[in-house]
């Protein structure tokens, strides 16, 4: 990866809908070198995929809370079991295993207290090996989707 690639991709990253044309302008390419270019960022997978950012608070969700999860074991039918349910859970937007104390951190978001709480009871204090969740309110986000820094 040269610096044209990188230029590429922290233009893509500002703005994931430029045409090819309008990504070649800014990165001072002709259209066909910088469409091979991009190609060839999708197919290493350094482009994992396009999308939308939403504005969660636009549309009604303006409940996030962080969970951390402790676990009772760490067999690994126990974590696999425990990472699946995670992940078929739509409002927990970002999961992470840690080393250490808690075992998990999950981002979790809502439309309000009363969702937040229906969600904790009924999936987050249902899932598989857990002993203890805690969590936290988040106040303000003050950084978020903040481009890789190339």
């Amino acid at each position: 990866m040269n610096d044209v690639d990188r230029a590429i991709l922290a233009e893509l990253q500002q703005d994931g809908r430029l045409t090819v044309t309008e990504l070649a302008e800014r990165v001072r390419l002709s259209v066909s070198p910088c469409h091979r270019r991009l190609r060839a960022l999708e197919r290493s997978g350094a482009i994992s995929g396009y999308h939308a950012h939403l504005d969660a608070d636009a549309l009604g969700f303006t409940f996030e809370a962080l969970v951390f999860v402790t676990m009772r074991g760490a067999d690994r039918d126990t974590i696999a079991a425990f990472e699946q349910a995670v992940a078929d859970i739509p409002h927990v937007l970002q999961a992470q295993r840690l080393f250490g104390e808690p075992d998990y951190h999950l981002r979790v978001i809502a439309r309000d207290l009363p969702g937040f709480q229906k969600l904790w009871d009924d999936r987050l204090s249902t899932l598989p090996g857990v002993r203890r969740l805690t969590s936290t309110l988040v106040m303000k986000s003050i950084v978020e989707n903040r481009p890789l820094p190339l």
